[in-house]
């Protein structure tokens, strides 16, 4: 039966600093509804309708309209506009099409040594005293260090990126409109640095990934300047800010379940599995977004044409419906999480993504035994996009 009126679901003050994904009001409306209402559309609670609506034809790419949502216009808002996240249709098929061959999992695959050698180096500078600033000490210089070397620069460029990706980060949370100057500002930044490494590439090409890039070809068609400095910014944005704060959240939860931090340490071969099982339960990204193309209906609630349909990531895969024992285990065989979103837009990056944390964590876990909050830790809202700003911890030196 349709519900005549979208008052009758429950309501999620998503625009609150203090709203949480894990909060005793949103289980309480998963258990209600398959979705609620919310400051910026509806909101998809549960795993099946997460699945299902990720890859539904009536719903185009809703993360475009982020900017308007929050009265933003100028530099920020027109490159939004144009990043491969936000198109439809022919012209996302065309980019993707272009840039995949520069995500081939053989050039990643071959970073793992790499990986591994800058995991080493970061914990040994701060392994003997027992104790670190979890974010500054390793997880922003392991993210940007990462993109640094993806992308073929200097190493000591990496403070420079971090800064100006962690400022575009605040454009995805809820405090986006007030932080917008910093944020512009970090765009011009990316911009100015895209422009430079595109030149460069153009006279010294290699066989690191932005010459992939400005080689880019496909049946005559190629990425024209424009499109590859959007293409670059979005990638060192992305590429770093998600890495460093999704570092964060797993240690946060491990931290919460210290048996697990014990077993990855002694069984590193689970590294992978357990990026899979923190990004089911804390991921950095928390919703994807997604805005009705026609008026349709889903599980009796009428949505109409101009829709924003949020898709809950971290709601969905702690669905007792879907996944009966929900809880922290990286042993166990889970469905398939949300937090690299899904359908044609299945982010690009994941492969970079699991194979630096999968390195990182087992070192992690095998190093800093017993970690645990030394001090105060400093959060983005628990919403958007989030994870820790500072995080300083204690742990038993391991070897």
């Amino acid at each position: 039966m349709a519900v005549s009126s979208t008052r009758e679901l429950p309501f999620l003050n998503v625009a609150d600093p203090d709203f949480a994904m894990t909060s005793d009001e949103v289980v309480a409306a998963r258990a209600r509804s398959w979705c609620a209402r919310t400051n910026y559309g509806l909101a998809a609670l549960r795993y099946d309708a997460v699945k299902t609506l990720l890859k539904d034809r009536r719903l185009r790419q809703g993360s475009h309209a982020w900017p308007r949502h929050n009265g933003v216009t100028g530099p920020f808002a027109d490159w939004w506009g144009h990043v491969l996240l936000n198109k439809e249709g022919g012209d996302h098929a065309r980019l993707r099409r272009l840039v995949n061959p520069a995500f081939s999992p053989r050039l990643i695959g071959s970073l793992g040594p790499q990986f591994r050698a800058l995991g080493e180096e970061l914990i040994d500078a701060f392994h003997d005293e027992g104790r670190c600033e979890f974010v500054s000490q390793f997880a922003e210089p392991y993210a940007a260090r990462v993109i640094c070397m993806m992308l073929g620069i200097p190493q000591s460029e990496w403070k420079t990126i971090a800064t100006w990706s962690s400022d575009m980060g605040l454009a995805l949370g809820v405090t986006f409109k007030q932080d917008l100057p910093k944020i512009e500002a970090a765009l011009e930044g990316l911009y100015g640095y895209a422009d430079d490494l595109i030149a460069d590439r153009r006279v010294n090409p290699g066989e690191d990934f932005v010459s992939r890039l400005v080689l880019a070809q496909r049946d005559e068609d190629s990425l024209s300047h424009e499109e590859l400095r959007i293409m670059l910014v979005l990638l060192i944005f992305g590429g770093m800010d998600t890495t460093r704060n999704q570092l964060g959240l797993a240690l946060q939860t491990f931290m919460r379940h210290p048996d697990q931090w014990r077993l990855l340490a002694e069984r590193p071969d689970l590294g992978g599995a357990a990026v899979e099982e923190v990004m089911r339960v804390n991921p950095t990204v928390t919703w994807v977004t997604r805005e009705a193309v026609e008026d349709f209906t889903y599980e009796g609630v009428d949505i109409a044409k101009g829709t924003t349909v949020h898709l809950f990531s971290q709601v969905a895969g702690t669905d007792p419906a879907a996944i009966p024992d929900p809880g922290f285990d990286i042993t166990a065989e889970r469905p398939p999480h949300f937090g690299f979103g899904g359908g044609a837009h299945h982010c690009l990056g994941h492969f970079v993504a699991r194979s630096d944390m999968s390195e990182a964590l087992p070192l992690l876990a095998r190093r800093l035994r017993e970690p645990r909050i030394d001090g105060t830790a400093t959060w983005l809202p628990a919403s958007g996009n989030t994870g820790p700003i500072e995080m300083p911890l204690r742990f038993t030196p391991g070897n």
